[in-house]
């Protein structure tokens, strides 16, 4: 969209594009357009096309799809599984292995006992890359499509337009040229378009333009009349940019670039997204790379070993000079699947699955997870700064009780709590509004209806009232009480002149309107203890009419004493005021800089008119959501702009005070407190009331610096700093801004704060699934480079006990399989009753590392006292030895599978199958690797080089691979006390050895220097 004001003026201005488009500033599209008159063609008619809504709309101008970026296809999934030096190398390998073999089968006579095998090798070897490439591109493109689902998630939103004359509510993508789009603060712009009316409107377009300072919009007509007069345009600016954020005003503009067409979108269009490395995975890839490099070492150390041996054999070699390359290559490649098997390829995809799998999952909680890295670092939060409004409480606001006037209170006896004013003192709302003077009626009508930014929804032919939760109590209570009509009908009757909307910083709302005598008034709301200061006169007996006398001390404390009684009660109290003027602009209070009113001269010497208590029940489930938070090691605090007392009365009500020691304050207090005060206040803190978005900024920044991991709730455009200052942000789906849903890191769908429970076991339980794989595939590196080592250089003929072929089956089980299976354990309530694990905690506990060596030595000792001492334990024949070969890697294959099981676990626990029947993954996927060891003896034959077995040998097989569970048993039950000592001590040897070998450098480079 052009900035140019010329091209506006050449248009027509605002009344030119509303026409050139076929709208309507005031009643916008109609919900029936199909086609524009005159635009549509025969064959659209033909076809039935004309029946879709805004068909030449969206043909003309494009519809309001971003741009999203192409992700890989499934072959290039594949060639970036396949792009590794090592597999290119381990692939030419068996490349040659297969010439060198069909040289052997076509230039060597064989009997017919003995067919040519020779070329099986690298056959076999070949498709085993085919199959980890395959496997590879299956689950990073699934893993795919779950994240464009999420991203799809992430961009869904509503916006309110206006078609037919009324407000409603419609997904962003349904937007269209033409369309008439309401804004507040702390909506993000969906479409570029131009300001058709607006107050106080400012916006942010730093993302969008780099404009630092907030721009303040004209409306259309404002500048076209600007235009014609000659006047100076610089500073008018009646274009709206997508992208850019709301930061005060409200107001509507017209659409006039969508998708792609708008600034958003082009600038969308040049981005490459690339979200990077969360912690987890950026420490597990360095992890990766020290394990990469022992393998790498290992297959080394190995190839010159064998290389050595294979030359000092070659002088009394009997073998022809094809076997000799043969056997030359046979030594290289296990070398080289050494190395393939010692790199964690699974686990970057651990992590990647194990988010994946959570994120999915957590939308179902009502979680929408917008930064992964969010993900794992709410698992280990120790501090939650909460709102209360909608979070804690279900945001279902009613007035039950209220006092108009100062000669009288009413009161709801359904709605208040048992404990409130007795019912017979004070008449009920229905009975009391009914006695109100006409004028007193519609004063408190207008005073609520026009003052309000919501707007009357109908849905399914059910009313509701749309916006603040608070304000759509108040219309329900003019409807019901005061006599209100249709929204609609009630606003049009009135001339609105001037609109100040509610800001945290003013706790207050203010609407002028001209009066039918020609005076104006001034509609205000907001926080009691700001606004009653500011009253001069109340009125006096609403039942009689509007007139008011001063307020006295007496009047003023009775007037604090009920709303200490309501907020006391955990009702939100709304105070609502007026005051006329005699003509708008009120002489000598415009601004002559900005050429606009100061709110601060509007509230002075208000009139007194109500004060509403607002009843918002706390949700079901909060108290124990905060208990189970208290269990977990978390502290849960309140952190709110609502009145103190009222704060105050819910966390007791929801157990975050459950301590006389335990502190509220208002955040005036708490701002005035130096620095180290603030630290030692902190830790008792579990309120701040009336605070300030920079207070919870603050408070953030504060229990950071004492080391803690803070989540932070918010659901307004002010809270942005302290969601994107936290570890983790979250805002709210219903009743959050989307600036605040930009700045978070997850969208709590719901609002509720259960909710946030669920994200922190869905945390814990990704920590502990890359965990879980990790103990597992490092015992698997471990005993598979140690086997293949040991066996192949005490072998006469550089043979390992497991074959390339074999170990490749098992690396894809290993780096693929078993990533699938312990990736996707849900979480338990279990994981709950521990604390959260400081940032610097290892990735191997002591129970793991015991776990990892126990089994290794185990699974060492099996299957090289199978492999070197097996013919003599079992009375095998020469004869038998490819049976005993078999068997000794079914063996180790069948411990493998058993020591999943122990893998799930990671504590000292022996229950093994706890929660198993909830992973249906893990169970299909062990029953897959099952069965396709069980094929693999069967019908596997010179591919794997097995052979199939005898029952007694699939007995001990299966026997020795069970053992390993109750190995596990045993390794449990050893204390952690004396292993960690072990370990410190062997922490205390090596970093003297570090120091030493530093010691020994710096000499010698001085040495060297001298």
């Amino acid at each position: 969209m052009s900035r140019s004001l010329e091209i506006f003026h050449a248009l027509g201005g605002l009344a030119g594009l509303e026409k050139g488009l076929r709208t309507d500033r005031n009643s916008g599209l109609s919900i029936d357009e199909s086609t524009i008159a005159d635009s549509a063609e025969t064959t659209e008619i033909a076809t039935g096309q004309q029946n879709d809504r805004y068909t030449d709309r969206t043909k003309a101008f494009g519809n309001n799809h971003l741009p999203v970026k192409k992700q890989p296809s499934i072959f290039q999934l594949m060639w970036m599984a396949y792009n590794d030096h090592v597999l290119f190398f381990l692939t030419g390998a068996a490349i040659v292995s297969l010439a060198l073999g069909l040289y052997q089968a076509l230039a060597t006579e064989h009997s017919a006992r003995n067919p040519p095998v020779e070329w099986v090798e690298g056959v076999s070897i070949l498709v085993a890359i085919i199959v980890i490439v395959l496997v590879g591109a299956a689950n990073d493109f699934q893993k795919q499509i779950k994240f464009q689902k999420l991203n799809k998630k992430k961009i869904d939103r509503n916006v309110t337009v206006v078609r037919s004359g009324h407000a409603r509510e419609i997904p962003i993508s349904d937007l269209v040229v033409g369309d008439i789009v309401h804004v507040e603060p702390g909506d993000v712009i969906p479409a570029d378009g131009v300001l058709i009316q607006g107050y106080h409107i400012r916006c942010d377009e730093a993302s969008t333009t780099g404009e630092s300072d907030l721009l303040r919009k004209h409306s259309g007509d404002e500048v076209i009349d600007a235009i014609r007069r000659n006047s100076d345009t610089q500073s008018l600016d009646p274009f709206m940019i997508s992208g850019s954020s709301v930061a005060e005003g409200v107001g509507s503009y017209l659409v006039i670039a969508t998708g792609t067409n708008s600034s958003y979108g082009k600038i969308l269009l040049t981005l490459n997204d690339d979200p990077g490395f969360t912690p987890l995975q950026t420490r597990l890839n360095v992890l990766a790379k020290y394990i990469a490099n022992f393998g790498g070492l290992a297959a080394l150390v190995l190839f010159i070993i064998l290389f050595i041996k294979f030359l000092t054999s070659l002088p009394h070699s009997s073998l022809t000079p094809t076997e000799k390359g043969q056997q030359f290559l046979d030594l290289f490649i296990i070398s080289l699947t050494v190395v393939v098997i010692a790199v964690p390829e699974g686990l970057p995809l651990t992590v990647t699955l194990a988010l994946a799998f959570a994120t999915t999952r957590m939308l179902k909680d009502h979680n929408l997870v917008r930064m992964l890295r969010a993900c794992e670092t709410m698992g280990n939060a120790t501090d939650i700064c909460s709102d209360k409004t909608g979070t804690l409480t279900q945001n279902k606001m009613t007035v039950v009780a209220g006092m108009i006037g100062t000669t009288g209170k009413f009161i709801d006896p359904q709605q208040a709590d048992n404990d409130a004013t007795d019912p017979c003192a004070s008449p009920t709302a229905v009975d009391y509004t009914r006695c109100l003077a006409p004028d007193t009626r519609s004063l408190l009508r207008q005073s609520i209806s026009l003052n309000s930014t919501a707007f009357e929804s109908i849905e399914a032919g059910i009313k509701s009232y749309v916006g603040s939760k608070t304000e759509a109590a108040l219309l329900a209570f003019a409807r019901d009480h005061l006599g209100m009509s249709q929204l609609d009908v009630e606003r049009s009757n009135v001339k609105v002149v001037e609109v100040f909307p509610f800001e945290n910083a003013r706790q207050c709302m203010v609407t002028v309107a001209q009066l039918e005598n020609g005076r104006y008034r001034a509609y205000v709301k907001g926080a009691p203890e700001v606004l009653l200061d500011k009253c001069t006169e109340a009125v006096e007996d609403p039942s009689k009419g509007l007139s008011a006398r001063p307020i006295n001390a007496d009047m003023a404390q009775g007037l604090r004493q009920i709303i200490a009684d309501y907020a006391g009660r955990s009702l939100r109290t709304i105070i609502v005021l007026f005051r006329d003027f005699d003509v708008w602009p009120p002489f000598g209070q415009l601004d002559d800089q900005v050429e606009e009113i100061r709110i601060e001269n509007i509230l002075l010497n208000l009139t007194f008119l109500s004060i509403m208590g607002i009843r918002d029940p706390l949700r079901n489930g909060a108290r124990d959501a905060v208990q189970s938070c208290h269990k977990a090691g978390v502290t849960v605090r309140i952190v709110t702009g609502d009145n103190l007392l009222t704060a105050k009365a819910i966390a007791e009500e929801c157990g975050i005070i459950t301590n006389p020691n335990d502190l509220a304050m208002e955040g005036r207090e708490f701002r005035q407190l130096g620095d180290s005060q603030q630290l030692e206040v902190i830790p008792r803190l579990r309120v701040l009331a009336r605070s300030s978005p920079e207070d919870k900024r603050t408070l953030v920044r504060r229990l950071k610096e004492m080391g803690s991991t803070v989540a932070v709730t918010g659901d307004g455009t002010n809270d942005a700093p302290a969601l994107t200052a936290a570890d983790v942000g979250f805002s709210m789906g219903i009743s959050g801004t989307e600036v605040a849903r930009e700045a978070s890191s997850i969208v709590l769908m719901d609002d509720n704060f259960s909710s946030i429970v669920r994200a922190i076991m869905w945390g814990r339980a990704v920590s502990d699934a890359v965990k879980k794989f990790l103990q597992f595939q490092i015992t698997i590196t471990l005993t598979s480079v140690g086997l293949a080592f040991v066996s192949s250089v005490a072998s006469s003929n550089e043979q390992s006990v497991l074959t390339a072929v074999q170990l490749m089956w098992v690396n894809l089980f290993q780096d693929t399989l078993a990533a699938l299976a312990l990736a996707t354990d849900p979480p338990s309530r279990k994981v709950l009753d521990r604390k959260p694990e400081p940032r610097s905690s290892p990735l191997i506990t002591i129970p793991m590392w015991k776990m990892i060596i126990g089994q290794s030595i185990y699974q060492l000792a099996v299957t090289l006292v199978l492999h070197f001492a097996g013919s003599s334990i079992f009375s095998y024949t020469p004869d038998d030895k490819d049976g005993l070969q078999t068997a000794v890697f079914n063996t180790y294959v069948w411990m493998q599978i058993f020591n999943m099981y122990n893998n799930r676990q990671l504590e000292n626990s022996i229950n093994l199958l706890e929660g198993l029947s909830r992973n249906w993954l893990f169970i299909c996927v062990t029953l897959l690797m099952m069965g396709c060891q069980i094929l693999i003896i069967f019908v596997g034959g010179r591919v794997f080089s097995v052979v199939r077995l005898t029952g007694t040998q699939w007995a001990y097989s299966l026997v020795l691979g069970a053992l390993s569970i109750l190995v596990g048993f045993v390794i449990r039950l050893v204390p952690d006390e004396p292993v960690e000592w072990v370990f410190d001590g062997l922490g205390v040897v090596w970093s003297f050895i570090l120091l030493k070998l530093k010691t020994f450098r710096r000499r010698r480079d001085d040495d060297v220097g001298v």
